[in-house]
């Protein structure tokens, strides 16, 4: 059963993991412009929930192939070609080759959020077991994702996502304590939630142009979900971030290909130390 928990988790975090790139496609623009209706290009994006659900690529642009290749056609006869009577055997007419598309589907960019959901979800699944926490992790993987990789592209949070979460997180682990064999506390939770919210929040008053406001409404996700096992897990998620981000930013100065004043996206490296400290936290919580 324990295995087939984690295969569940697996497949559930490959199948959301697959509208990752549509979404993020979507959400990855600058902050005052609003979110994309249309494909590359140019095609409208349709699909389930008014085109935020589907593949990255549109329909079009993953069956359709280019203009002048979408019928087989033959070379034109050059001008001194001797009239059909006079020859003995027509030449073969050479059709020009169909180019099709790729679909994105299948690109690298387009799988790397599914195989990080999957792999982040089989985690989680093997570190909590069977508890009703774990759904409220499974529920949250995809979405931490698509903020990790719009962070990556655009260096921004967007709102209609950490909003949400902020809000959704606690209220989830809330209806997860009412249920048995939970290992965590949802008054912690809550308490963890406004307390890295605010550290966040000082560290953002104090120097704004490194820590964006965004990451300050991902605080309070992060922070209901570390705190739900306990202060010790909220400290060590927090530090992993952090950590994690120095290394980020050290690698860039070694290799010459930034400085120590360089913005980098600091999203990824919450949402991985977070993940960290889930990890941590569900093995060593009692059963």
């Amino acid at each position: 059963m324990f295995v087939t928990l984690i295969v569940v988790a697996a497949l559930w975090g490959a199948a959301t993991g697959l509208l990752v790139p549509r979404a993020a496609y979507r959400l990855s623009v600058e902050p005052e412009e609003p979110w994309r209706d249309n494909c590359e290009a140019g095609h409208v994006l349709a699909g389930p929930a008014r085109g935020w659900l589907g593949a990255p690529a549109c329909r079009s642009c993953a069956t359709t192939s280019s203009p002048r290749s979408t019928a087989t056609t033959t070379a034109p006869a050059p001008s001194n070609t001797p009239p059909p009577e006079a020859t003995t055997a027509p030449a073969t007419p050479r059709p020009l080759r169909l180019r099709t598309l790729t679909p994105a589907a299948l690109t690298p960019a387009a799988l790397t959020p599914t195989l990080l959901t999957a792999l982040s979800c089989a985690a989680l699944a093997a570190a909590t077991g069977p508890r009703p926490e774990l759904a409220v992790w499974l529920l949250c993987a995809p979405l931490a994702v698509l903020l990790a990789t719009v962070d990556v592209r655009v260096h921004r949070l967007p709102d209609p996502l950490t909003l949400p979460l902020a809000a959704a997180t606690p209220l989830l682990l809330l209806g997860a304590e009412l249920l048995p064999y939970d290992a965590g506390s949802w008054f912690h939770a809550l308490l963890g939630g406004l307390a890295l919210g605010g550290g966040y929040f000082v560290l953002f008053l104090i120097r704004p142009s490194g820590m964006g406001f965004g990451d300050v409404k991902l605080a309070l996700s992060l922070g209901a979900a570390l705190g739900w096992y306990g202060w010790g897990v909220l400290f060590a998620g927090t530090f992993a971030g952090f950590l994690l981000g120095s290394l980020y930013g050290l690698g860039l100065v070694l290799a010459r290909r930034g400085s120590r004043k360089s913005a980098i996206p600091f999203g990824p490296f919450m949402i991985g130390g977070a993940l960290l400290g889930l990890l941590l936290g569900a093995l060593s919580a009692s059963p």
